[in-house]
Order: structure tokens, then sequence, then C-alpha cells
């Protein structure tokens, strides 16, 4: 231990308070988080904004029970807002209903990409320059819009569509799946795969297939390109540009 002589000692016990440059350097870094840091909370707030006002339009414009899942991508956010346009938005709705024969068949889940939004003052509209988006159909919801039972099929592309009457009995059919012009689903090559198919039956069918099945519920604008049969459902893939969505859309 140093002798209370050594000058060791007394270095240690009278240590020179901070300097005026230290203060004000601490000071200076202190306040500069606190900018930061509100800085990040308003963006972050102007963000959430965005997403809502988003997922407001999309709602009142294609009829949802909830609203959708919006996330804004990109930090920082305002000077975007402040250029009149998000980089890039990610959506996800689910259960768009269906609404007579216009939209007769509901979607069950739809994710939507949207690069450059743009969003109204009031809320009321949504504009995207480009879109990707896709929409899954559930075999049930297909089934009930179809009359027949949907399933999915032995080989790639192809659905089973099964008829039932109570007099006749059931038969399957296996259908290839592809898209249509006017964002329509096909049912092609229609061939048996069990049963025997019965007249009755076989009108049926012709029924629920012969006609492409047009899928309305969705923003305006945007262009069926493929359509994916899936263990669950068919997953149908849109891309479009200069997509808008409104009330009534």
């Amino acid at each position: 231990m140093p002798h209370p002589d050594d000058p060791r000692c007394t270095e240690a016990v009278h240590a020179s308070p901070p300097s005026a440059r230290r203060r004000r350097g601490i000071v200076v870094a202190a306040s500069l988080v606190a900018v930061l840091l509100g800085a990040v909370v308003a963006d972050r707030f102007a963000a959430a904004r965005a997403e809502s006002r988003t997922a407001e339009a999309f709602q009142d414009g294609m009829g949802t029970a909830e609203r959708p899942s919006v996330r804004v991508s990109g930090f920082p956010v305002l000077p975007q807002l402040a250029g009149g346009s998000l980089r890039h938005v990610d959506l996800t709705a689910h259960d768009i209903p269906a609404d007579g024969a216009d939209r007769p068949l509901p979607v069950t889940q739809l994710t939507v990409a949207l690069d450059e939004l743009r969003t109204s003052g009031d809320a009321d509209e949504a504009h995207a320059d480009s879109v990707d988006a896709t929409a899954f159909l559930s075999y049930e919801d297909v089934s009930a819009a179809l009359g027949v039972t949907v399933s999915r099929g032995d080989e790639p592309g192809r659905v089973n569509a099964t008829a039932t009457l109570p007099l006749a009995g059931d038969v399957t059919v296996s259908a290839a799946v592809s898209a249509a012009p006017g964002n329509r689903i096909a049912f092609k090559d229609v061939q048996a795969v069990d049963g025997e198919l019965l007249p009755p039956l076989r009108t049926l069918l012709d029924k629920a297939l012969e006609t492409p099945v047009p899928l309305r519920n969705i923003p305006e604008g945007l262009h069926l390109r493929s359509v994916t049969p899936t263990p669950a459902g068919i997953e149908a893939r849109f891309t479009g540009t200069s997509v808008t969505f409104r009330p009534g859309g």
C-alpha cells in the first residue's frame, strides 16, 4: 500500500473534476441522442399513420370485415411522405367477400406488394405505380361457388371435381386449371377419374366447369397471370401497373 506521503496517493484522492469542455461534450451528446430518438418516434408515428390510412382505403374499397395488415418499408418514412409517395408497402387482407354474380367467389387471403404508393388526403383512395399480388382461394369457397366438391388433383396443375346427386350417385373428374382473359379461372381438359359419368352428373359438371369463374374481388388494374393448385386451395398471381383502389372500386 502506498505511503500517505507518496505522490500517487495524493493524485488518487484529489482527482480533478471534469473539464468544462468535457461537460459540454456530454451535454451535446445527450442532446443529440434526444433529438435522434425524437426523430425516430416521429418517423414511426408517421409510418403508423400511413399504414392506417392505407388499410382504411383498402377496407372501404374491397368490403372486408376487418382491416388488412399493412407494413410500410424503408426508413425514414417522413421524407417519403413529404415527396408524395411510399417506396414499398406490403398488405395482407383476409376474407374478401363474394357479392352476387359479379363477385361469385370470395378471396380467402390476398397479399399485395405495392411500389410507389400514394394516398389522398382524406384516405378515400390509394394508388400504386406497380403491384404484385397473390390471391388464395380455399377449396371450400371454390366448391361452394361451383356447386361441386373441388380438391387438389393427382397431377400438377390439375384439380379434382366431384359431383353428387341423390339418385345418380357421384363421379369425380380431373381438370386442368389455367388463367383466362378477364381475370378468370378456366377449367379445361376434363377427364373422368372415378365413377360413371351419367347424364345428370355430366350436366352438373358442365355447368360448374364450362364457364370460367371471374375474380373481381381485387383492386382495379390487376391482371391475372397464373393459377396454381395447392394442397389447401388455388393460388392466383396478379400483376399490374397504375393500380387504384377506392370505396366501391
